[in-house]
């Protein structure tokens, strides 16, 4: 909406930028951390440590930068996401030279007082570079295969290099955010059945690179009951608790399977399932609400934006949102094989916790500045 003939988009004040922002999305996202905070003590057994605790610190971090970007002009992040996108690809190089092993894959780089896992500020990255490439180019350039190799190119570098560590879950991520990002400005549908088509084909061979795990994951994902002390124990734990929580649950602190320790990786991967065998049902599908009233409310932002570049970048920050939670809850419920993908905002995780809040301090920049259009260049045309 207009404010009035004095009203010029690209020249707010700090206090006119305060009241734009979006405080029905902040509160939203407020309580989807707060109730990770619940489950995280519960996971800890009523202790706000080892993991509560830090997951407060961090988003006390994370809700500064969140509000500090929203404020910051949109036209700066579209002039440095280029740059951004080459840092994040400079710490991925760096974790295969330094980086630290966990859990049978070396994606952090230790800084001490945070472990750094660059994959996940790669994932806001990548969609900035994408939708600043996309916002320079018109329809008709758009619609040129040969303007469409670069793009593919960053998306190609990073994912060849997420594989390495090895981490298929971001890697198909990063692939699925960025095929939204194609789509939404402007690609033909028969482009993607082409590529599509490249994939089904060069599915065999990619098979033949999976590590043992990865394979045994697939086939687990169709089997879980062929190997149910191995690689099928997660997601036979996962639907026991799933289905013990019944209609209501247990009750807050009272869940059975995740405090027996039947339950693996009960603080990340699989912290739904606490929720779900705590609350029930009910309490599953009440956040699964909160989930779908942040999504519907970023698409709603996006959709009044009225340049390219903040259009595009809002989109792509709520996709890899949708997809950070689409896959978490499908692998849990064994609808996906599992691959590790952290479910957003409430699982525990620095990275991931601080990156995603950047990321929707760049969506609602974009509501803040929702009427400032910007040239192919990044020049402020009102």
């Amino acid at each position: 909406m207009r404010l009035g003939a004095a009203y010029d988009p690209g020249n707010m004040s700090l206090g006119r930028k305060l009241r734009m922002i979006s405080w029905p999305m902040v509160l939203l996202l407020c309580m989807l951390s707060a109730v990770g905070f619940g489950m995280l003590y519960s996971a800890a057994s009523g202790d706000w440590n080892p993991w509560a605790v830090r997951q407060l610190i961090r988003f006390g971090i994370g809700m500064t930068l969140m509000l500090t970007i929203a404020v910051t002009d949109i036209r700066i992040w579209m002039r440095y996401a280029y740059f951004l996108y080459f840092v994040a690809l400079t710490l991925l190089v760096a974790v295969e030279v330094m980086g630290v092993i966990g859990m049978g894959a070396q994606r952090w780089i230790d800084l001490k007082f945070i472990q750094l896992q660059p994959s996940e500020i790669m994932k806001i990255a990548l969609v900035l570079a994408l939708a600043r490439y996309f916002h320079g180019l018109s329809a008709e350039e758009t619609g040129r295969i040969s303007w469409l190799i670069f793009p593919v190119l960053l998306v190609l570098a990073p994912a060849a290099l997420v594989l390495r560590q090895p981490d298929l879950g971001t890697a198909v991520m990063m692939g699925l955010s960025a095929a939204v990002m194609f789509f939404l400005a402007g690609v033909r549908l028969w482009k993607f059945a082409l590529a599509g088509g490249a994939v089904l084909a060069a599915l065999p061979i990619a098979w033949s690179f999976l590590h043992g795990y990865q394979r045994r994951r697939v086939l687990t994902f169709l089997d879980p009951e062929s190997d149910p002390l191995g690689a099928g124990y997660h997601i036979i734990q996962s639907k026991i608790a799933l289905g013990s929580g019944g209609l209501f649950g247990k009750g807050f602190l009272g869940g059975t399977q995740s405090h027996l320790n039947f339950l693996p990786e009960k603080q990340t991967d699989f912290i739904f399932t606490m929720l779900a065998e705590e609350f029930g049902m009910v309490g599953g599908l009440a956040l699964l609400g909160l989930y779908i009233l942040i999504i519907a409310y970023g698409f709603l932002i996006s959709l009044r934006v009225r340049n390219q570049f903040a259009r595009l970048a809002a989109l792509g920050i709520v996709s890899v949102f949708f997809f950070y939670t689409f896959i978490n809850i499908a692998m849990v419920m064994g609808l996906v094989p599992v691959v590790g993908v952290p479910l957003p905002m409430v699982s525990y995780g620095g990275t991931s916790m601080l990156s995603l809040m950047i990321g929707f301090g760049i969506v609602i920049s974009a509501n803040v500045h929702r009427d400032l259009q910007i040239g192919r260049r990044g020049e402020d045309i009102t």
